[in-house]
């Protein structure tokens, strides 16, 4: 993920979810990339804490891997009387 000073100033809590996530964010000042915003390893990842909480959590897990598209349309088909 990239973002710039201003972000990070404006959008602090958004970048540091994405680190809880895992994900690397590069800071950047007029143009040219000056930081990067990595996670800790210190904390556990924010999934386990989730599951922890709700046991309905990551229900879907084991279904095919279909695209969020195809699952609304195949949501959306019409249905058929008997």
């Amino acid at each position: 993920m990239e973002a710039t000073t201003k972000d990070l100033r404006l959008h602090t809590r958004e970048l540091l979810a994405a680190t809880d996530r895992g994900e690397e964010v590069v800071i950047s000042y007029r143009g040219q990339v000056r930081a990067r915003l990595v996670p800790c390893n210190e904390h556990a990842p924010r999934t386990s804490r989730l599951e922890e909480r709700n046991p309905l959590f990551g229900l879907w897990r084991d279904r095919d891997q279909q695209t969020v598209d195809e699952q609304v349309r195949s949501l959306r088909k019409g249905r058929y009387a008997p």
